[in-house]
């Protein structure tokens, strides 16, 4: 996990971004234990969650960069 210490305290996206690595973070274990295991169903279950993350983790990166309308101040 990298360090967003360049942020103020205050700013919120010193935590988003945090949170933006913690997702992709799960989002690649998830993605990487669908090969580990054989059920279909928790197969299913595991590439749902990475997909669930790396959409989180996309919302919280448009929203550092503001690049969509609804996160522009």
């Amino acid at each position: 996990m990298t360090e967003h210490a360049p942020y103020p305290e205050n700013d919120p996206r010193r935590r988003t971004a945090r949170l933006h690595d913690m997702l992709t973070e799960v989002a690649d274990h998830a993605r990487e234990d669908v090969l580990k295991i054989d059920e279909p169903k928790a197969q299913a279950l595991f590439e749902t969650a990475t997909e669930v993350c790396q959409g989180l983790a996309t919302a919280f990166e448009h929203y550092d960069r503001q690049s969509e309308p609804a996160w522009q101040r």
